[in-house]
């Protein structure tokens, strides 16, 4: 399946989402669950805007610069290229291919929805500046039989205060026992009056561990901290939770 656009010119105009333009089809919701033993998931996108879209779908395994006819995620997803007039909507229809898995955890996959808008009107022939969006949600497959419930997973989880990766300041390092992914949109310790926080969010895969350096935290907090995280849920909630680092 090939880019729409040259994939690197596709990568840079996406990036231009800081900017006041803004995407035109949205995806509904901001993750999916692919439960092991369906056939298959639909994923709803809706055109918001006043003009047709020309969108291109696409999973990967992670990486974000793999083009779409080099992804080996082990999806078949339809229709990988389409129309979407404006205030209209299209399915996308999601059938995992049957590549070996692992059954004893979740796995995760990307989801990737680039929208090329039309050119405009009375511009054929001119130099103009067109952008192209992308946005990516996450996709869990998970195997049938996991122990445990997902929305257990973060009152699971086992926390340390640990120096920072780079030497300067400590962090929180986090471990999941689960088999369950687990995904966060806040981060903070409170310790001594003071909440000390790591505002990019992240995840923390099963069975696995991950650091999360903290702002402003210089030195190892007295006993009495406590941990503050916000993780997301199957629908995109997100769901505040407090634990105690251990020692």
């Amino acid at each position: 399946m090939k880019p729409l656009l040259p994939f690197a010119a596709g990568l840079l105009l996406s990036a231009c989402l800081a900017s006041p333009s803004r995407a035109d089809v949205v995806i509904s919701g901001t993750r999916v669950v692919y439960p092991g033993q369906a056939r298959e998931v639909t994923v709803q996108l809706t055109n918001n805007g006043a003009t047709p879209s020309l969108v291109q779908a696409w999973l990967d395994g992670g990486d974000p610069k793999v083009a779409p006819d080099q992804s080996d995620a082990p999806f078949v997803l339809t229709p990988p290229i389409f129309r979407i007039d404006p205030h209209r909507g299209q399915t996308l229809r999601l059938m995992y291919a049957g590549s070996p898995l692992p059954q004893d955890r979740e796995s995760v996959f990307w989801l990737n929805v680039l929208e090329v808008p039309p050119v405009p009107t009375g511009e054929a022939g001119k130099n103009y500046l067109q952008l192209a969006f992308r946005s990516r949600i996450k996709v869990f497959f998970r195997p049938p039989g996991l122990q445990g419930r997902a929305n257990e997973a973060p009152d699971r989880l086992r926390w340390r205060v640990v120096r920072a990766p780079d030497g300067r300041g400590y962090a929180l390092q986090c471990e999941n026992p689960t088999p369950y992914h687990v995904s966060f949109s806040r981060i903070g310790l409170a310790a001594g009056g003071r909440e000390y926080r790591h505002d990019k969010g992240g995840m923390v895969d099963p069975m696995a561990s991950a650091v999360f350096p903290l702002e402003g935290l210089a030195a190892a907090p007295a006993p009495g901290a406590r941990v503050a995280f916000d993780a997301i849920n199957d629908y995109g909630a997100n769901v505040p939770h407090q634990a105690a680092p251990m020692p």
